[in-house]
């Protein structure tokens, strides 16, 4: 599956236009959060609003601004959607819609963006409503990104104190979406490229979380990974543990019990990972419990190990079941540190924000 990003980068490559769904805000009980987005071209989509009778109406008026052939259409529109009256969908609340044409003049904003979710470094979009002007990137302290860029009523602080995508107006009263991109995603270190290393990539690379994915082995690798994906075939793969970046999420399964050990000795010696889980079983977990102690870990350091991982409750041993039931476990770390700080969703994704 694509995502929103991906797909726009592919369609501007093929010259191809399409229309950017946005939830740009929402009101009471709704299916998705604001920021949520979804792709159409004249054929496909992209990416997911909620699904439902609400993906139903978003799709008819972006079908309908993909075939309006006049040089004059509008570039952006706002739809206020009542989701009890208008659809009949049973969430109740209110979800406003903003709809953009992405064309080819477009690419400079998207590559921004790639780079931005490459570098890990959250940026704004600045869509207008009322004007033809084009979008805008903004950096999280309210620069823009457009060098000499004209004063289009956007100030710093409008993005300053802002943690999610909103409407606003600007000095001249204007409204805008102000679109936070966020890159500030969870990294996943992922030694290990077999069977369940490849699964566990598959689902993952679904989820909102970046992946280092590292095995000495060059040929074990798929060749269609997505962007979040980046690959580290390296004969040294303990040098990637020091290169990880803070609040990391560590997961060991190589080919070799001696290889995990040293893997397992170095992440532990670390005092900033997020989370570490090491495959294999109890029995596993007492050799290098004692081996590792013998080496001058610390009970305290080897309670930071996750062994066995996975929720509990799926036992199956296919590597499907062990990458659903690790990648639940996960999920669930994300979920409770974004609910322990509830006030900034950035920070809940990123320890070091």
């Amino acid at each position: 599956m694509s995502s929103w990003l991906e797909a726009l980068q592919a369609a501007a490559s093929r010259n191809e236009t399409c229309v950017l769904v946005t939830v740009a805000g929402i009101q009471g009980s709704t299916p998705r959060e604001e920021g949520a987005r979804m792709v159409f071209t004249a054929t496909r989509q992209f990416d997911t609003i909620g699904g439902g009778h609400l993906e139903w109406r978003a799709a008819e008026t972006a079908r309908k601004m993909l075939a309006d052939s006049d040089s004059n259409r509008r570039p952006t529109y706002l739809e206020r959607i009542a989701l009890g009256p208008s659809l009949g969908q049973c969430c109740g609340g209110v979800v406003f819609l903003a709809f953009e044409i992405v064309d080819q003049q477009a690419a400079a904003m998207l590559e921004g963006l790639a780079r931005g979710r490459k570098d890990g470094v959250n940026l704004w979009r600045a869509v207008p409503f009322e004007s033809s002007a084009p979008s805008l990137l903004y950096e999280s302290d309210g620069v823009c990104c457009e060098a000499n860029a004209a004063d289009h009523g956007l100030h710093a602080g409008m993005f300053r104190v802002a943690s999610k995508t909103h409407i606003a107006r600007d000095t001249h009263g204007q409204r805008w979406m102000l679109d936070l991109c966020s890159a500030r995603l969870p990294q996943v270190v992922l030694f290990g490229a077999g069977h369940v290393g490849t699964a566990l990539v598959r689902m993952l690379s679904m989820l909102p979380c970046r992946i280092l994915w590292v095995d000495e082995r060059e040929d074990m690798f798929p060749t269609d990974l997505p962007a979040q994906v980046t690959i580290d075939a390296t004969d040294v793969p303990n040098a990637v543990v020091a290169k990880a970046e803070p609040g990391a999420y560590f997961l060991v399964m190589t080919h070799s019990h001696s290889l995990d050990q040293q893997l397992t000795e170095q992440i532990l010696r670390r005092d900033d990972v997020a989370w570490f889980g090491l495959i294999g079983s109890m029995t596993k977990r007492k050799q290098f419990e004692h081996r590792l102690q013998d080496r001058g870990i610390t009970v305290e350091q080897l309670n930071k190990m996750t062994c066995p991982i996975g929720i509990p409750g799926i036992y199956g041993k296919e590597p499907a079941s062990i990458a659903v039931a690790v990648v639940a476990q996960l999920m669930q770390l994300w979920e409770l540190r974004a609910h322990n700080r509830k006030d900034s969703p950035l920070v809940a994704l990123n320890p070091q924000a």
